[in-house]
């Protein structure tokens, strides 16, 4: 009996107990599918995350004010740190990796048009942010690079901002009123929909140094440095921390490199995607179970035949690849049914739910069709020796 013969002696074997084959193969299916599955949308999501942060560019390193590590100062001391300044700002212009700088807060303010009125989110932005953060105007222009301490009362306006108080009207030249403010709109901002929840086309972008003077405020939210591409990060962070100490006094500051969030939180999500795989492993485990189940007893049910092929000549280890090759056939196929389920499932969520990100990783694909296969050899090893071991006499006295 050579190796296509026991192929084809193992293929009958499956189709001559169609119902119980069926049953086997679909408990690997179910536990293929649901692997994909899980892992596409856990994958889809990690991509849809990381694009949304990443859509701004990526040598981005914010600063905030306030430490938030402890050196060991006295819990009773006064706080003293200064806020950060649109001065910040403009000195940090001087470090050799700087690209751009912008000094930036964000509020909450009604604006009035002809009558119109519209509670938006107000950016206070210096001149440099569409540069840094990839941003492109549709009409007119960005903020201008007025005195950053005394700007001109100009405002660009976001798409949806735009469309509900002026609709397909030019407003380039008219009046918009910010708080008690009056700006002149000056550009409209393509539309970058929401990122995380928060729409940025319904913003009004303003002047950094007026938002401070309409939300009362002493100092900025945020600096953020868009530093040259291929410049070390670490030398990025010592230089600004160079020129804000010697401005501060000390590291009253907190400096966050945005390539270490991203890797940060990639690590994070690669782990939720290797959970929900796991998750979908139960499934799997519970078909490994119904399948060495299967195999114990089909060696059960088959033992005069399994004596009948020792008596005619087939040696122990042509029967141990028997049975071998026929729990691996089993697995492989269910495995198969359940990749076309699982990526057919994953392409059918993507294409009826636009709004849910799904991405078939195939590294996980390819590992789960090759766990199936896995599991027909260890399902079948045991139920294999135990039928090699098989006494041919008793074996054919068996009813």
């Amino acid at each position: 009996m050579n190796t296509i013969d026991t192929l084809h002696f193992a293929m009958r074997a499956l189709t001559a107990h169609r119902l119980r084959t069926l049953l086997s193969a679909s408990g690997i299916a179910i536990g293929i599918a649901a692997v994909i599955l899980l892992t596409s949308i856990g994958e889809g999501i990690q991509r849809f995350v990381l694009a949304e942060f990443t859509q701004f560019g990526t040598n981005i390193l914010s600063i905030n004010p306030g430490k938030t590590s402890t050196h060991g100062a006295s819990v009773g001391a006064i706080s003293s740190a200064r806020p950060l300044t649109v001065e910040d700002a403009v000195a940090l212009k001087a470090s050799r990796y700087a690209q751009y700088t912008n000094a930036g807060l964000m509020g909450n303010a009604e604006i009035r048009v002809a009558g119109l009125s519209r509670r938006v989110s107000v950016l206070g932005e210096g001149p440099d942010f569409a540069r840094a953060f990839n941003m492109k105007v549709a009409i007119g222009q960005f903020l201008p690079a007025d005195d950053p301490r005394n700007p001109r009362a100009y405002a660009v306006l976001g798409s949806k901002t735009r469309a509900e108080l002026f609709g397909n009207t030019n407003p380039l030249g008219a009046s918009v009123q910010v708080g008690a403010s009056r700006f002149r709109i000056i550009g409209v901002m393509e539309s970058k929909g929401q990122v995380l929840g928060f729409d940025l086309d319904d913003t009004v972008y303003i002047p950094t140094a007026r938002a401070l003077e309409i939300f009362n405020r002493t100092g900025v939210m945020e600096i953020q440095i868009a530093y040259l591409p291929g410049a070390p990060l670490q030398a990025v962070i010592d230089d600004a921390r160079r020129i804000l100490v010697a401005r501060h006094g000390r590291e009253d500051f907190t400096l966050r490199p945005q390539q270490q969030m991203l890797d940060t939180l990639g690590t994070v999500l690669d782990v939720l995607t290797f959970a929900v795989a796991a998750l979908g492993g139960v499934s799997l485990l519970v078909g490994a179970v119904g399948m060495v189940t299967l195999m114990h007893i089909a060696v059960a049910e088959r033992v005069t035949e399994i004596g009948l092929l020792t008596a005619l000549g087939a040696t122990r280890a042509r029967i141990r690849i028997l049975f071998l090759m026929e729990s691996t056939v089993l697995s492989t196929l269910g495995g198969l049914v359940g990749l076309a389920v699982g990526t057919g499932l994953a392409w059918l969520l993507k294409t009826l739910v636009s709004g849910l990100p799904v991405s078939t990783p195939w590294d996980y694909v390819l590992g789960a069709l090759g766990v199936s296969v896995l599991i027909g050899l260890a399902a079948g090893v045991v139920p294999a020796m135990r039928a090699a071991r098989l006494d041919p006499v008793e074996a054919l006295r068996d009813e």
